[in-house]
């Protein structure tokens, strides 16, 4: 069996000490997670950061900051290597429908998003907006696209 890690990118946006989350279906339970998703083959990092906020919000986005790079082990045993990106989110687009896994989109304090951790897609959700609030963002051109 070939280990093939699922990368993936994700945006913390925050306003005004809330944090823009969606409210999804995950394998028939309804979670909470940034808006986020898989990079796409032929994508660079942050055209899916940019691509992931607007089918997800129906928001453009502009990312203005790497948070980290994380590793996690799912419990059925996937890894996911997450790209988590700061930046800023403008209003949703007028007539704009969000991607058919999203139910709804909610501006969240840090505070409330720990209360509801039971309700998180993956402990990834937390960690980010802990770092976003805790260590200041890098520079987008650490990444580098070669090829």
């Amino acid at each position: 069996m070939t280990w093939a890690p699922r990368v993936t990118v994700a945006a913390v946006i925050e306003q005004d000490d809330r944090y823009l989350l969606v409210q999804e279906q995950d394998q028939g339970r309804r979670v909470l997670n940034q808006p986020a998703g898989h990079l796409e083959p032929d994508e660079s990092l942050l055209e899916a950061v940019v691509r992931e906020v607007l089918e997800e919000t129906a928001r453009p986005f502009s990312p203005t900051g790497l948070i980290g790079v994380y590793r996690w082990v799912s419990p059925g045993g996937l890894t996911f290597i997450r790209f988590a990106f700061s930046g800023e989110a403008g209003e949703p687009e007028p007539g704009r429908s969000l991607d058919p896994d999203i139910e709804d989109t909610l501006w969240l304090s840090e505070a409330q998003v720990a209360e509801r951790a039971a309700e998180l897609r993956s402990p990834l959700v937390l960690h980010c907006i802990r770092d976003a609030r805790l260590c200041p963002p890098q520079p987008l051109d650490l990444l580098r696209e070669l090829g």
